[in-house]
């Protein structure tokens, strides 16, 4: 009499469960836009939206305790004249915050700890490359500052956020529109999905493919992929039948699928999000209103099915909190923030243990915010793995940490020289103490500029002790 062997796995009971109604965000007006990204981003200490708003694009930005009904009059980040099609929290700075737009800018944000008393409306950085509308931003998951964005004028450009330039620019290598990019582990290698229906593996810095697969999925649909702990390739897509396919690739041996599995017919793009810690991959579609999960591991068939959670409502977009957002005395392993049309609704998946005490094997140590290389490290090739911290003690996110920008000054860059005009009295050349002077004037300035940015910078942090004070 033949046993059926059940595979041994420490995931294979993880559940799901909606939060409480009084942990939701309500009456958010989530973006209507038909545009296939996640619309939300989350990190240990805000929440952030994409919403509707008149005469331009806005997202909003909640402390993620600030639970319930949100005020109507609750400040927006403004800023873009067009809808904001992408946003994306910094994994180095809890604070930092950039958003894409169809009106073809990046802008760069500076949250504060404090609830802002209007509309925030002024970025850091406002990023100007591309010639049509940016859909994709993805930061670079080890350097500091650096920023990739990714457009419908089918151009990848990597940002040095700290000085506004543009690293490199990858213009050559899509014909047609970019549906996603994802960093490996250590951000030496880029995966992106196009519609001309392939899969690329880019060395960034060299401006290089280095391994391309054509109809990895053989549907028209848009795919999407993400890199694996192993240094495989995750990919959902759709059939020629237009069903709703996932496979995992080798990039060393893109022939033949290590995995592929038919799905159903539902027509809402899959977005997978992966965690590296667990291996897991959960799989949220647009307009669905389940999340499926599977656990990647090394023994065939390679994508084990692990469970589904289902609710009543469809979702329009999904948060994926970081690692080290979660709380660990509760053993749970992923958190997903769901948008209703009208709401938004954390959703838990725990690992059910009956131990009050810390569980190792569910938490090994896992990316902090420290970035292992500054941008021009990277640039010149050096590699780094993510700085990894322990979940032991729970993790308290860091206080307000400024991002300063060093844009290249441009009274360091002489001027062309121009064709010579015969010289009146009126422009002949400014005498040498006159330029000391200006220059004098100048320097005063600035120093009473960096004066006031300090005072401001120090009010902020007595408001920021404040407000911690009275909660």
């Amino acid at each position: 009499m033949s046993r059926r062997v059940v595979r041994q796995s420490k995931f294979r009971h993880v559940f799901g469960q909606a939060a409480k109604a009084d942990q939701s965000y309500e009456d958010i007006r989530v973006s209507k836009v038909t545009w296939d990204s996640s619309f939300c981003a989350v990190n240990p200490k805000f929440l952030a939206i994409i919403v509707e708003a008149g005469g331009g694009g806005a997202f909003i930005v909640l402390p993620l305790a600030k639970t319930g009904r949100v005020d109507k009059n609750y400040p927006l980040v403004t800023g873009h004249t067009a809808p904001v099609l992408d946003i994306d929290w910094c994994p180095h700075n809890d604070n930092v915050i950039a958003s894409a737009s169809d009106d073809t800018t990046v802008m760069v944000w500076q949250i504060p700890d404090y609830t802002p008393m209007r509309n925030i409306t002024e970025p850091i950085l406002t990023l100007e490359g591309h010639s049509k509308r940016v859909g994709i931003l993805c930061w670079h998951p080890t350097a500091r500052n650096v920023l990739l964005s990714a457009g419908g004028d089918n151009v990848i450009l990597i940002w040095n956020v700290g000085t506004g330039e543009v690293l490199l620019s990858l213009d050559d290598m899509h014909p047609d529109v970019i549906h996603s990019v994802c960093w490996n582990s250590n951000g030496s290698l880029l995966a992106t999905t196009c519609k001309d229906k392939n899969l690329r593996i880019i060395d960034p810095r060299k401006g290089q493919v280095v391994a391309e697969r054509f109809a990895a999925h053989e549907g028209m649909r848009p795919m999407r992929a993400v890199f694996t702990r192993q240094g495989h390739i995750f990919t959902t897509g759709f059939t020629r039948m237009s069903q709703r396919e996932l496979g995992l690739w080798d990039p060393n041996n893109f022939e033949e699928p290590v995995a592929l599995q038919e799905m159903d017919t539902s027509n809402g793009v899959l977005l997978p999000f992966y965690d590296p810690d667990s291996s897991i991959v959960y799989l949220c579609g647009k307009g669905d209103s389940s999340i499926r999960y599977f656990e990647i591991t090394d023994e065939p068939p390679f994508v084990h099915y692990l469970n589904t959670f289902s609710s009543k409502e469809p979702q329009r977009g999904m948060g994926f909190m970081p690692k080290r957002g979660l709380d660990v005395s509760k053993c749970e392993i992923a958190r997903f923030y769901k948008l209703h049309e009208r709401k938004c609704e954390p959703i838990i998946m725990t690992v059910p243990r009956k131990s009050d005490l810390f569980q190792d094997d569910l938490y090994p140590d896992t990316p902090g915010p420290e970035p292992a290389l500054e941008a021009d490290e990277w640039l010149s090739g050096q590699d780094a793995e993510p700085v990894l911290i322990s979940l032991r003690d729970g993790y308290v996110p860091p206080k307000h940490r400024e991002l300063r920008v060093t844009k290249r000054n441009i009274l360091d860059v002489r001027p062309p020289a121009g064709p010579r005009r015969s010289q009146s009295a009126s422009d002949a050349p400014l005498s040498q103490r006159t330029l000391e002077t200006l220059l004098e004037e100048i320097k005063a300035l600035r120093e009473q500029v960096q004066a006031q940015e300090q005072r401001i910078t120090a009010l902020e942090n007595m408001l920021c002790e404040l407000v911690d004070g009275t909660d």
